[in-house]
């Protein structure tokens, strides 16, 4: 998976083996690299060494989540990943701390949280991802999710990813799509994770 951003600071060691294990099997005559695998199907496992992904099924809704935790922490997002699979792309979202709650919107644009200025960006339609209780930051006021605000991603269905916002212990993640489709969102862990398949 192609992530949004470098890793910085105390992430770039623990991802450093990664890469390094993915050139190792490319070159060994693999084909899948990094922790998710192209499968046929959505709800093939998202394998990793430590844990997997519940098999989700295949997406099949665009009605929008909502999901609270009231009482926690804020999450940490250390990485915004995508990759192109078979019959869906597949955004993961790093976590450290709990999986916060969430909610996924179809919106007409994205705007930045606090400004509310438009973010200029084009496409079929929108897809706006906000984690709550949550930072893109450390405690020092360093980012743990770099670069943007806006990601090229290319693949089928999702063009771009959008950092929205990192305000007030809300973190908007924005997919630009091509088309509006059916997608799903999967909670893992170990470690903590959010995995929003969406479509082709």
């Amino acid at each position: 998976m192609r992530p949004s951003s470098p890793c910085g600071g105390r992430w770039a060691r623990s991802r450093l083996a990664a890469p390094l294990a993915c050139l190792a099997l490319l070159a060994a005559g693999g084909t899948a690299c990094g922790p998710a695998t192209q499968n046929a199907l959505p709800g093939t496992p998202f394998a990793t060494e430590s844990a997997a992904i519940p098999e989700p099924g295949t997406p099949t809704s665009t009605a929008e989540v909502d999901v609270e935790r009231p009482g926690i922490g804020p999450a940490v997002v250390t990485a915004v990943r995508y990759a192109a699979h078979e019959t869906y792309d597949r955004l993961v979202i790093d976590l450290e701390g709990d999986i916060p709650g969430y909610s996924v919107r179809w919106v007409d644009e994205f705007v930045e949280a606090g400004s509310g200025k438009p973010i200029e960006v084009r496409g079929g339609a929108y897809l706006q991802l906000t984690l709550f209780p949550a930072n893109a930051h450390e405690e020092d006021g360093e980012l743990t999710w770099t670069g943007g605000p806006v990601y090229q991603a290319d693949l089928r269905n999702l063009t771009e990813v959008v950092r929205t916002g990192d305000f007030e212990s809300h973190v908007g993640v924005g997919l630009v799509l091509a088309r509006q489709a059916a997608f799903q969102l999967t909670e893992a862990s170990s470690p903590n994770r959010l995995v929003l398949d969406v479509a082709h």
